[in-house]
């Protein structure tokens, strides 16, 4: 009884290695340099919900017989990314005192993030997804600061679209970045 208690489901293994994806795609440096995104916590904070946001709408679309599995793994995803921004916040110094203010904090604001940025992209909507990146990421009210970016967004998500869903649990293939 304990044993099935401890043991790991699949949809758990799911969400880290989906997780490392999409912070490794965050992380090429083609983002900092040809997109011009600052390299500093808050503008990697957006790259990193822009990509799990991309994950979690192409395993959320998947539908027929593997629908739950993606419905499942986008969920587990998200789990993990919170937990990550739990721990990167500890790491940060943050205490347990604080710890509960902080991360309702940044809740919101992931929540306000994906929120915004889902809408437009489901729409496939460049100009208002470019407008969201450019004053989240940017911090410029100027639309076109954020067109690269929003490009970028919309060729991950048909890209990972296209790709079945195993290719996307094991390993999705992105865009390239400033291309």
């Amino acid at each position: 009884m304990l044993k099935n208690l401890f043991r790991p489901r699949p949809a758990e293994r799911m969400g880290l290695p989906l997780y490392s994806a999409a912070v490794d795609q965050a992380r090429d440096p083609r983002f900092y340099t040809a997109l011009g995104v600052a390299d500093e916590i808050d503008a990697r904070f957006e790259l990193y919900t822009l990509h799990v946001l991309l994950l979690i709408l192409r395993l959320r679309d998947e539908a027929g017989a593997e629908a739950e599995r993606g419905a499942e793994a986008a969920q587990n995803l998200f789990d993990v990314y919170v937990s990550a921004l739990d721990n990167a916040l500890r790491e940060l110094g943050v205490n347990d005192v604080t710890m509960a203010k902080k991360m309702r904090k940044l809740g919101e604001a992931l929540y306000g993030r994906m929120t915004a940025y889902e809408a437009s992209v489901r729409a496939a909507d460049a100009s208002a997804l470019a407008a969201s990146l450019a004053k989240n990421v940017y911090g410029d009210a100027d639309v076109q600061r954020g067109a690269a970016l929003a490009a970028y967004a919309l060729e991950a998500r048909a890209m990972l679209a296209s790709q079945p869903i195993g290719t996307v649990l094991t390993q999705p293939l992105w865009p390239e970045a400033g291309a």
